[in-house]
Parts: structure tokens; C-alpha cells; sequence
């Protein structure tokens, strides 16, 4: 399969994220707010001689507003693109200096928002929900905000670059199916970053089964399953490279390196559930009081290092390994600062309001940037033309994305995460307030 089959189409793009004020993709079970609470006694971590569990922040604000910066990354990252549909920088020296400095930005943001769906989802899990009335929460949440950008991206930039899409990826794309096809132009086809939410899906329904045996890890062990979940990871690269063939696609915007590689290690869902399934016991083991925090300063420095090596490593080691632990560090330290009351600069409002928003500028970002190009035709520009455009575009899917989360996203959710029998259960149960 030729390079220019992928032309403007498939891309790798990191996803959504967990929001912890329950306004984001992959935000609480409860529709008004991440609540948390401590865990219960006994069971894993109750035992005598046990860690004492830490006081925990009902709402993670700073994990809101990490958001923010991530989204901007991956915003970059796709305007980086030397694709016809997005490129915009006429100066091929500046277009290529700017696609390798943030070439690793999927190695960096994937890790972290795979991590953060499990943190998130563990560290605001309460009651016992049947697990129809847990996928409904996530379906209402997420569904509806997919759709919507998925038929503006349909509608919209269908047909860039010639890269018509088959009734076949319609249909997957369109039932969050795409990432299951080892076809990178069906993973991207549609809306390109839609692949990341096809690989969530499979994270959430998975969680009401792992949920249980996660609580039943004791404490004490729980540094065993962290140490063997990160050498899982480890092992994806290597297991790559042993067992899938080679092929002869190649990745659109790294031509040398294999497209079934690619497709293993970085997209299919089984792979990637690890590192949800990561983010899952990190959150356990902070809420047992048995993580050792670096903060917020130590593990961005390290996070910030870890980047460089992966744009220094062989790209699967990149993708897959070299930013994975900063990553979980960085999101275990934000949820700390929040129960420590520790200062923390991403509860700017600004940030925390972005990251709210981060899910739906995430699914329109993309189709901007390919409509913003087709709209200027072949012509290309100077570096302070290019920034004000690009500025632009980041202004136009901001309130793109912000109509979205508060026209679909938040009412859908507050509206239909519960039933009618749950809805009128709840009313029934409110005291009537007495006549004067």
C-alpha cells in the first residue's frame, strides 16, 4: 500500500481524556461532579497493620486542568502534519523542524489519557452500579458528542486529498469500530481522531469486570501489579516486532516505519488497555496511601526529559514506553495536590474551563484544520502568516468545542445519565418542604 493512499487521512492522534469534574469525555459515573470518598475499610488495604488511607479530594481540578496543555499538544501535533490537507508553512526546512519537534506528542499524551480514564474512573467509582446502569453513564457522556463530530467531519472535509472513505469505514467509524481493523486508513477514515474513542469503548466495558478484581488486590501488593503492568507495556514492542508481520503499508507521517506495527502496538485495544488498566492501580494505590509522590514539579521535569528520549528511541519504544511512567506520575501527583491542598497551577479557572471543554475541542480540532486548508487551496505561507493561522484555527475550535460540550455534551449527560425509574426514584425520595 502506497504512501500517498494515506494522504491527509491517517494520522496517529492521541484521544480524549478523563475529566475530574465530571465535564469532560470520560468523566465520573456521577453526572454533576467527580466524587470520590474514601475507601471502605477492610478488603484490600483494611488490614490490620495497613498503610492509613489518605484524606481524598472529592474533585481533582488540577487533573482538569492538565488537560488543557495536553490538548493544545495534540492541536500541534496535527498542525505539524507535512500533509497536503494540513500543511500550511510554505518553507520546507521550518515545516519539517516543526513536525519533528512534536513527532513524540502521541508517545507523550497517549500514555496519559489512557491513564487517566482508569485513574479517574477508580478514584471516583462509588456504590455498586449494575454495570447497564455504568455503560449507560459513559454512552451518554461520550456518544453524543462522537456523532456530532463525526457527521461535521463527514459533511465537512470528505473527499480531502481525494481520500474518499468506503461505506465499510463509514460504518465502523461511525460505531466506534475503526481501531479493530488492522487498516491504518480505516483507523483515521471519517473524523481522524475518532480512533482513540474506538479504543476507549473497549476500556469501558471492560471496567465493570475489572473493577472487582481490582478491589481485591491488597494493598501490599498492589507495587507488584503496578511493576508488572509497566513491564507488560515493555513487553509490547518487543512482542511487535516478534509476531506481526511486517507488511508493506507504512505509517502516513513516518514512512520508514511499518503500518502493522504501528496498528498493533499503538492503536488495537487489547494493547492499549494496559495502560488504563496502569492508571487503575496507580489510583488504588493513592487512595491507600501507597504511592510515593514526586509532585507536580518533580514529575513534569521528569516528564519533560522522558519526551526528549522518546524522540531518540526507535519509534514504537517512543510511542509506547519512553513517556509511560512520568505520565502516571504526573497525573498521580496532580490528584495529591488536590487532596493535600497543595498549590497547584493548573487550577487556573482558564485551564480548569479548557480542560472541561478538552473532549469536544478534541473531536472538532482536526476537522478544522483539514477545512481551514481546503478553504485557502494549494497556496502555502510565510512562518507570521502561518502562526496567525494557526492561532486562528486554535480560536475557531475553541468555541466550536465549547458549543458543543454546552449543547450537547453537558445537557445529554445531566438529562439521560440516569433512567426515568432511577430519575423519579430520586424525586420520590426528596422531602417535601413544609407549607408555612
Amino acid at each position: 500500500m502506497s504512501t500517498e493512499q494515506f494522504t491527509g487521512r491517517a494520522v496517529p492522534g492521541p484521544p480524549t481524556a478523563v475529566s475530574p469534574t465530571a465535564t469532560g469525555p470520560h468523566s465520573t459515573s456521577d453526572p454533576g461532579g467527580t466524587t470520590g470518598g474514601a475507601p471502605p475499610s477492610g478488603g484490600a488495604g483494611g488490614a490490620a497493620g495497613a498503610v492509613k488511607s489518605p484524606v481524598l479530594a472529592s474533585r481533582l481540578p488540577t487533573l482538569t486542568g492538565l488537560r488543557a496543555p495536553v490538548a493544545l499538544a495534540v492541536f500541534l501535533f496535527h498542525a505539524s502534519l507535512l500533509f497536503p490537507s494540513i500543511r500550511l508553512l510554505a518553507d520546507d526546512s521550518t515545516a519539517e523542524g516543526f513536525y519533528r519537534a512534536v513527532a513524540q506528542v502521541g508517545g507523550l499524551t497517549m500514555p496519559f489519557w489512557f491513564a487517566l480514564s482508569g485513574f479517574i474512573l477508580v478514584w471516583s467509582h462509588r456504590g455498586n452500579p449494575s454495570p447497564t446502569t455504568w455503560w449507560r453513564r459513559r454512552y451518554v457522556k461520550i456518544v453524543p458528542p462522537y456523532i456530532v463530530g463525526w457527521i461535521l467531519a463527514r459533511v465537512l472535509v470528505e473527499g480531502a486529498d481525494g481520500s474518499h472513505t468506503t461505506l465499510t469505514q463509514d460504518f465502523l467509524s461511525f460505531f466506534m469500530l475503526q481501531s479493530w481493523v488492522p487498516d491504518v486508513p480505516t483507523n483515521f477514515s471519517v473524523n481522524n481522531v475518532g480512533w482513540s474513542l474506538s479504543t476507549e469503548a473497549f476500556f469501558y466495558l471492560a471496567f465493570p469486570a475489572m473493577y472487582p478484581v481490582l478491589r481485591r488486590i491488597p494493598a501490599a501488593r498492589l507495587k507488584y501489579w503496578i511493576g508488572g503492568v509497566v513491564l507488560a507495556i515493555c513487553a509490547v514492542p518487543l512482542l511487535t516486532y516478534a509476531v506481526i508481520p511486517v507488511g508493506t503499508a507504512v505509517v502516513p507521517n513516518e514512512p520508514a516505519h511499518s503500518a502493522n506495527y504501528f496498528w498493533f502496538a499503538y492503536i488495537f485495544p487489547p494493547a492499549r488497555l494496559l495502560d488504563f488498566v496502569l492508571g487503575m492501580l496507580v489510583a488504588r494505590a493513592v487512595m491507600l496511601g501507597r504511592w510515593r509522590n514526586l509532585g507536580l514539579a518533580g514529575s513534569g521535569a521528569l516528564l519533560a526529559v522522558s519526551y526528549v528520549v522518546a524522540l531518540n528511541v526507535p519509534m514504537l519504544w517512543g510511542i509506547r514506553v519512553a513517556c509511560l511512567l512520568p505520565a502516571v506520575m504526573v497525573i498521580a501527583a496532580g490528584a495529591m495536590a488536590d487532596s493535600q491542598g497543595t498549590s497547584s497551577l493548573f487550577r487556573n479557572r482558564f485551564l480548569v474551563w479548557f480542560g472541561d471543554i478538552s473532549f469536544a475541542f478534541y473531536l472538532v480540532h482536526f476537522t478544522i484544520l483539514e477545512y481551514t486548508r481546503e478553504l485557502l487551496g494549494d497556496r502555502l505561507f510565510s512562518t507570521p502568516a502561518t502562526i496567525g493561522l494557526l492561532a486562528a484555527q486554535f480560536a475557531v475550535s475553541t468555541l466550536l468545542a465549547w458549543a458543543l460540550y454546552a449543547c450537547v455534551e453537558r445537557p445529554v449527560t445531566r438529562r439521560w445519565s440516569r433512567s426515568r425509574r432511577a430519575r423519579a426514584g430520586s424525586a420520590s425520595a426528596t422531602p417535601t418542604p413544609a407549607r408555612m
